[in-house]
């Protein structure tokens, strides 16, 4: 029996570990690339590679518009001095993030889905849940990394105007299910 629960408490030692290791791995790679950063001044790429999603005044206004790059559903967020884009529709089921809520979660900004209440960094698109270990004597729930889930958009504001990058599809993202599913419906339909 001790060396069952041994097993099961490196087996869990094991997989906080690997979780750590990914999340280092994400967080560096964000460091090396600012791809999901917002590009102040002129924008430095052709414009042709750019898609104009509307007026930089007009976003901050409403904090949120929906919007078509290339055919698809994204959305672009206006919170706390700071744009971000990411496919409208959740990863989990396809519900409407452009409906959630924005909270702070463990220091991150993230949108909350309205269907299901999944938390979505707008920052990098990672998914976040809590979890506890429960061989600790008082387990205390912590916000841990599903990894990226969601497919977030590079935003460039350049004279007042915001443009969103289209989507890198050599790599894929669990958000691109219900984004190429929606592509076709041409709309930005909230039932389920």
């Amino acid at each position: 029996m001790q060396d069952l629960a041994m097993l099961d408490l490196v087996i869990l030692s094991l997989h906080f570990l690997m979780c750590f290791l990914i999340s280092l791995v994400i967080w560096y790679g964000s460091q090396d690339k600012d791809l999901h950063n917002v590009s102040k001044g002129t924008a430095e790429m052709e414009h042709d590679t750019l898609v104009y999603v509307g007026k930089e005044d007009d976003i901050k206004k409403s904090q949120r518009i929906t919007t078509k790059v290339n055919g698809r559903e994204v959305v672009v967020f206006y919170h706390e001095g700071k744009f971000y884009a990411m496919d409208a529709r959740c990863y989990h089921a396809g519900g409407p993030l452009h409906l959630g809520d924005i909270e702070d979660i463990n220091g991150q900004s993230c949108i909350i889905c309205p269907w299901h209440q999944y938390k979505i960094t707008l920052e990098t698109g990672e998914g976040l849940y809590q979890a506890i270990n429960p061989l600790e004597p008082s387990p205390t729930p912590r916000w841990l990394s599903k990894g990226v889930k969601q497919r977030i958009h590079k935003v460039t504001v350049d004279n007042g105007n915001i443009y969103v990058s289209p989507p890198d599809l050599s790599v894929s993202f669990d958000s691109d299910y219900y984004a190429d599913k929606y592509k076709s419906n041409g709309d930005f339909a909230v039932g389920k």
